[in-house]
């Protein structure tokens, strides 16, 4: 929804494009030009433009200048005033991508693609079982200062990877947290029981094994940080640990099976799926 700006105009905030970002500035800069290019085709000057379409001017030259991301709803107002018979709205499925930071983006194709992920996480609730209060909380001790249009952008890109869950066929998703991770109250009590009333749902899952690593079980494979196991359908893998091959990304099948067998060690020492369940039950039940 368009809001009014300090000056009067009336202006959206819109996302801001990485510059960082090669792909995603080509694409931000060609939509903005092909706006540019319908604008002044239909001979409308960009103050009557931004009236006719609700929005400031100032946005106006930012979407066409490659500096701003438009918003869908910018899209297709865009659109229905230029008569451009859905070709500028249908730019929407390239600009939607570029909204969320670029090695969000990367991860979420990757994960995309995958028919089998095994995750390991032992200092917060990995990304994909996260409630969007939940992520925001996390954002927002992170102490790197975010506005609320980056916080909103941070939340909606890592809720867009939940479209695994959504997939058909499922690929086979496992997961092992940490106790600690489970008992931190990140974002209070309302948030914190949310989020387990969430895993709860999604730990019962047909295709989703999830399981619980008590504090006392002793050291075991994980401690050295995150590990992530990923199998595609064409046969291939790629896996990366915080505490492996300094952080990057392995595909090399003897670099995998380190991995693999790391984090098979790290489920067998863990609780079952159905203990798992019933701890976190427990842990509703004493709130």
């Amino acid at each position: 929804m368009a809001v009014e700006s300090a000056n009067g105009d009336v202006d959206e905030p819109g996302w801001e494009v990485d510059p960082d970002d090669d792909w995603g500035v080509a694409v931000v800069a060609t939509v903005g030009r092909q706006l540019r290019l319908r604008r002044e085709a239909a001979g409308m000057r960009a103050p009557d433009f931004a009236k006719a379409i609700g929005y400031g001017e100032g946005l106006v030259y930012k979407v066409e200048g490659g500096k701003r991301i438009p918003r869908p709803e910018y899209l297709a107002r865009a659109d229905e005033v230029l008569g451009a018979g859905g070709l500028i709205a249908a730019t929407w499925e390239d600009v939607k991508k570029v909204r969320y930071p670029k090695r969000v983006r990367d991860l979420a194709e990757r994960e995309a693609k995958a028919i089998e992920l095994g995750v390991y996480v032992g200092l917060s609730i990995h990304g994909l079982l996260q409630t969007p209060e939940h992520a925001r909380a996390l954002f927002e001790v992170s102490q790197s200062a975010y506005s609320e249009e980056e916080l909103d952008r941070l939340v909606a890109a890592r809720m867009a990877r939940k479209s695994i869950f959504e997939r058909s066929p499922a690929p086979l998703l496992s997961f092992v947290q940490e106790e600690v991770t489970l008992r931190r109250q990140v974002g209070g009590p309302m948030v914190w029981r949310q989020q387990l009333e969430h895993l709860l749902t999604v730990a019962q899952l047909r295709n989703v094994t999830f399981q619980v690593m008590p504090t006392d079980s002793g050291a075991h494979p994980g401690l050295s940080g995150k590990i992530e196991v990923l199998k595609f359908e064409d046969g291939m893998a790629l896996g990366r640990s915080d505490g492996a091959f300094n952080g990057r990304p392995v595909s090399e099948p003897k670099d995998l099976r380190i991995l693999e067998l790391r984090y098979s060690t790290i489920r067998a020492m863990a609780l079952t799926p159905r203990e798992s369940l019933a701890f976190i039950e427990r842990l509703l039940g004493e709130t």
